[in-house]
């Protein structure tokens, strides 16, 4: 794994001791290693196109989290850093599909799979490494098949919902958390329960990890969320309001949405309308910035990142446990 991306996961884990520290980075460039060969061809185009995304970088903050919690076991076995590779495969599948949906033109500071192969190639890369991620998966046994299927049936059903207003009658708050849940949280929590499972730890720590990973996953899409409105291109490597020109109501738009303040109804008017228009766009973005929605968003996704830490009270104090607890709060406290 390039030093680069290695430091930059690792930044995830601030007051690890060195000893751990060095543990996980070594396992993540066990995971890089395995991902790159078997997303390797002996077509040079598809090779290419496999590796566009994860030669753009990334927080590999999946393969991380598995790593870590196998430290609450016997480490990072070949097991561990093979589901570890599994789930990063299946995120980089669905960043390329994402993509698509969005007609994004940049991923990471770089094209978009689909603004340098054209849609059906991104949609066929991205069909293409989710194959892979399950060929590596079948090789850890039926259980974790099985967590595997689950996990693709959630992360596909948020991502359909993702896509669709929210059903009338239905509390809009609640419907887009529970599309965070299966859009983001369900890989997030599989990434912390293979790590678990392959770390070798007992049931009832399996299943801690997994409770915490979801809902560091949902703490981890909420700052995303907040992030794509807070910060700039320069940052993200993302072009900043996205989601508000996708349309996308996400929580401090919902919020905003809500309010009965007359001094915001030009904020309301310009989320309710088109927002391709950069002036608006620009306009819209410097309204909501300012506005106590962020503020509510911002302490909700806080809150949370503390639930998460609330869920690794059961397990005893390692430094591993003490890294999960920074890790929740590092999530939230992000910029980019």
């Amino acid at each position: 794994m390039p030093a680069g991306e290695a430091t930059g996961a690792l930044a995830s884990l601030p007051g690890a001791s060195e000893e751990l520290r060095a543990r996980i980075g070594a396992g993540l460039t066990r995971v890089d290693a395995l991902i790159r060969a078997r997303i390797d061809h002996d077509d040079a185009f598809i090779a290419e196109a496999n590796g566009h995304l994860l030669d753009a970088g990334g927080k590999r903050f999946r393969p991380l989290l598995a790593l870590l919690a196998a430290e609450l076991g016997a480490g990072a076995s070949e097991e561990v850093v093979a589901a570890a590779a599994a789930v990063e495969l299946t995120h980089l599948a669905s960043l390329y599909h994402d993509d698509v949906m969005d007609e994004a033109g940049v991923r990471r500071g770089a094209p978009s799979a689909n603004a340098r192969y054209g849609n059906s190639t991104a949609i066929l890369v991205g069909d293409l490494l989710f194959g892979t991620a399950s060929d590596i998966v079948a090789d850890l046994g039926p259980v974790a098949v099985k967590i595997q299927s689950q996990t693709f049936i959630r992360l596909c059903a948020g991502q359909i919902r993702d896509d669709r207003p929210c059903p009338a009658g239905q509390d809009p708050v609640s419907y887009y958390l529970r599309v965070l849940e299966d859009k983001t949280g369900v890989l997030i929590a599989t990434a912390a329960r293979y790590g678990a499972m392959f770390g070798g730890c007992p049931p009832e720590t399996v299943e801690i990890m997994r409770d915490y990973g979801e809902r560091l996953g949902v703490a981890f899409q909420l700052a995303d969320d907040l992030i794509d409105i807070s910060s700039g291109a320069d940052v993200t490597g993302k072009t900043p309001g996205t989601d508000l020109r996708e349309g996308k109501r996400t929580l401090p738009v919902l919020h905003a949405l809500a309010s009965t303040d007359p001094a915001d109804a030009r904020l309301q008017a310009l989320l309710l309308g088109d927002l391709d228009d950069d002036a608006r766009l620009a306009e819209a973005l410097e309204l909501l910035r300012s506005h106590p929605a962020m503020a509510r968003a911002t302490a909700y996704t806080l809150e949370v990142a503390g639930q998460a830490q609330r869920v690794l009270e059961a397990l005893p104090d390692s430094d591993a446990t003490r890294a999960l607890h920074a890790l929740a709060l590092g999530v939230v406290t992000r910029v980019g």
